[in-house]
């Protein structure tokens, strides 16, 4: 491993004072598959208050000390150093309820949670690898460190690591550590709803989303119930060929991997047994199922403790992911006018993804969203006005006009529709003429 200077220089000062330390976790994994690591996490032989005296030069934050780490803030760096420790008992599932600091590394890295993060490095040493990680990340295999059993009832949340880590790296989950997961799936009440939905983004993000969703269905469905009706659920209509779970799984796979698209594609049909309705010819419709699935996605995101911005965003793209596309210059501009250009995209995003993942007869409707972005970029490129904001005209403008009243926002709501449909330029004298022209017509009253 080449490390950065500041790394290397904390190791080496480290030795010299008399203590073991290392670079442990997932910059040695990311290392030894061949990518650069974004962070380094140190481990030592070192006591907290022997750390400090280390670095007794530096500033030392005590951001963990009860749990053995200290940061030290060196040469420009913020690095988290944390001493050899074994964990007590893990009470609730969650959090070791003590700690107990020891000289051996082996002692430390027997306690992670996978063979692939349980590898230690020092350039003087090599590696140190009591649990064969190297060998697992050659043959791209996630296997917990000793009993999956006891690794999973420590902290459940290594569930979903154990998942997130199989679809962004493309490992596949060896056969007893698969087979502990989904006999502890229900321990994930345990973990905090903050926790869960971290690791769920990161999840539904990974390059290997479809298959880790089709072989751990049940894991899903523990997190958001409503998944596990889907599961089977034969949608009753010649534009699918698949159950709403594959469905749903394709889009996810098909959108682009951002949370908010992966997101929305995980809600967007969610509703849609609530409102399932049969036609005279055997064919079963899904009518409003999609201001259903945004409510539904608004009650989980806000139970995951979503942030809010994201939360509306994910759920306006569901909302609006089964509006017809229509790749007409004008009918695209007045969605981007309605929408705004990122939210546009988004919507087509999520409609090339749900027709997509449709049988033959849905693959008009992705083919007509991708006309809509392609019409879309051209006219964002003009940049056209397509806001109250890019009018040429304001309420300042029609001072002396238009008197103070509701009438002026109506006024300059016409304008903008004009200016939209391309029947009026948006040029400041011409739209002063059109207001007097409305007013003298009446079209617009108080």
């Amino acid at each position: 491993m080449e490390l950065p200077f500041q790394i290397s220089e904390i190791l080496e000062r480290l030795e010299r004072s008399g203590y073991d330390a290392f670079v442990v976790g997932g910059c040695v994994r990311d290392a030894l598959m061949g990518n650069q690591p974004h962070d380094y996490d140190i481990t030592t032989s070192a006591l907290p208050n022997e750390t400090e005296r280390v670095f007794s030069d530096c500033s030392v934050i005590e951001t963990g000390i009860k749990h053995g780490t200290v940061t030290v803030l060196y040469k420009g760096q913020s690095i988290e150093i944390t001493t050899f420790r074994v964990d007590g008992e893990y009470a609730d599932g969650r959090h070791p309820s003590s700690v107990t600091f020891s000289r051996n590394i082996k002692d430390d890295l027997s306690r992670r949670d996978f063979t692939m993060n349980g590898i230690a490095y020092n350039p003087k040493i090599g590696l140190i690898d009591p649990f064969g990680g190297e060998n697992d990340i050659k043959s791209r295999t996630i296997r917990c460190i000793g009993e999956p059993e006891l690794r999973f009832s420590e902290d459940a949340l290594r569930i979903l690591r154990a998942l997130r880590f199989s679809s962004v790296l493309g490992f596949t989950i060896e056969e007893r550590t698969a087979e502990t997961i989904a006999s502890h799936r229900s321990d994930l009440h345990k973990v905090s709803a903050e926790r869960i939905f971290s690791e769920l983004k990161r999840l539904l993000c990974g390059m290997d989303i479809k298959r880790v969703m089709l072989e751990y269905p049940k894991v899903f469905a523990e997190i958001l119930p409503p998944l596990e009706e889907q599961v089977g659920y034969d949608q009753g209509s010649r534009y699918h060929d698949s159950t709403l779970y594959e469905h749903t799984v394709r889009a996810v796979e098909v959108v682009p991997a951002e949370p908010a698209l992966r997101l929305a594609m995980l809600f967007h049909d969610m509703g849609k047994p609530r409102c399932r309705t049969v036609g005279e010819d055997g064919e079963c419709h899904y009518y409003g199922h999609a201001g259903i699935s945004a409510e539904l996605a608004d009650e989980f995101l806000r139970m995951l403790k979503c942030d809010n911005a994201l939360r509306e965003r994910v759920c306006a793209v569901i909302k609006y992911h089964d509006t017809p596309a229509d790749p007409s210059r004008r009918i695209v501009k007045r969605r981007l006018s309605q929408y705004g250009a990122d939210l546009f995209r988004d919507i087509m995003y999520a409609q090339i993804a749900d027709g997509t993942a449709q049988s033959e007869l849905g693959k008009t409707r992705a083919e007509n969203a991708r006309k809509c972005l392609e019409t879309a970029e051209d006219i964002i490129a003009a940049q056209p006005c397509l806001t109250l904001k890019e009018l040429a005209v304001s309420g300042k403008d029609l001072r002396g006009i238009v008197p103070p009243s509701p009438l002026m926002g109506k006024i300059l709501s016409e304008l903008l529709g004009e200016v939209i449909e391309e029947t009026l330029p948006n040029e400041k004298n011409v739209l002063l003429k059109r207001v007097k022209e409305l007013l003298n017509a009446k079209n617009i009253q108080i």
